[in-house]
């Protein structure tokens, strides 16, 4: 594959944030591309959508970012922006472990492309209700806590109070009794704080999902030449070791071009055949 010659060599780069994102992502894309990554003030991103859900979000988790990323461009007059939006569900094995998607887009109006990097892994996400000050202990050693901030509302998890940002023991012993005084049944609900600088787990996937971004915008398209040329998908059907039927593993990746659409089908050259533990043949 044809790599770019550093096409962001000193760029300038919009990064439209309130989470203390510009500590993750200037280092990785300023260190691969050459670009430097400006942090834009002036504009609530939370009024975008909050993880505690007091606003919800509108769109998908690709519409978010991107909205971001046009946003810090506009206010800073520049044609190159950049933005990442994050995701908490279910495992899509089991629907049953936390687990977090990380998007980092960003939009290239000189060369009228957008490019996204990408992601996951099992998140730090603790939601649950506690009755006392043990339980809560309890929890916040679950979720990690003190690296990993709190978040504490009384009741339930859709309770319009709420106090986040929990540090230190002080401060969430003090938050535990201000919302157990406010429940209504003595219960508080308990959940870690997902925002970037409050959640490490989260940072490092969100470092994670800067270098896939970088790796693409360094790659160029071997038809047309534009960066952003990298993985689309997996294609299934590496064989089992075992009995030599196709399993749902990947055998390839399809890689494709954000402008032109070529694309190509590459084989993984990190596996040649699949353990029979993952073939629904050997292992129904």
């Amino acid at each position: 594959m044809k790599q770019s010659l550093r096409p962001y060599e000193d760029q300038r780069v919009a990064l439209l944030t309130q989470h203390g994102k510009e500590a993750i992502l200037a280092p990785v894309l300023g260190a691969a591309l050459g670009c430097r990554v400006e942090r834009v003030t002036g504009f609530d991103t939370d009024s975008l959508g909050t993880f505690t859900r007091e606003i919800p979000r509108p769109g998908s988790q690709r519409d978010a970012a991107l909205r971001k990323a046009r946003i810090g461009m506009e206010m800073a007059g520049l044609p190159l922006g950049v933005a990442s939006e994050g995701a908490v569900g279910g495992d899509s094995l089991s629907g049953l472990l936390p687990w977090g998607v990380e998007l980092v887009i960003f939009v290239d109006d000189i060369r009228a492309i957008t490019v996204t990097g990408r992601a996951e892994a099992l998140a730090r996400c603790v939601q649950r209700q506690a009755t006392d000050w043990e339980q809560v202990q309890s929890l916040a050693v679950e979720g990690g806590f003190p690296d990993h901030q709190l978040v504490v509302r009384p009741d339930h998890g859709s309770h319009a109070l709420v106090r986040k940002g929990l540090r230190d023991w002080d401060s969430l012993r003090a938050a535990f009794h201000w919302a157990r005084g406010l429940s209504s049944d003595g219960r508080v609900f308990v959940e870690n704080d997902l925002r970037a600088h409050a959640n490490p787990t989260r940072c490092q996937l969100i470092e994670a999902a800067a270098h896939d971004l970088a790796s693409r915008l360094a790659t160029a398209c071997p038809q047309c030449g534009l960066p952003g040329y990298g993985i689309h998908s997996p294609v299934p059907g590496l064989v089992c070791d075992a009995c030599g039927r196709p399993t749902r593993l990947a055998r390839a990746r399809r890689w494709r071009c954000v402008s032109c659409d070529h694309e190509e089908v590459l084989p993984c050259p990190e596996a040649t055949t699949a353990d029979p533990r993952n073939c629904d043949a050997c292992n129904p």
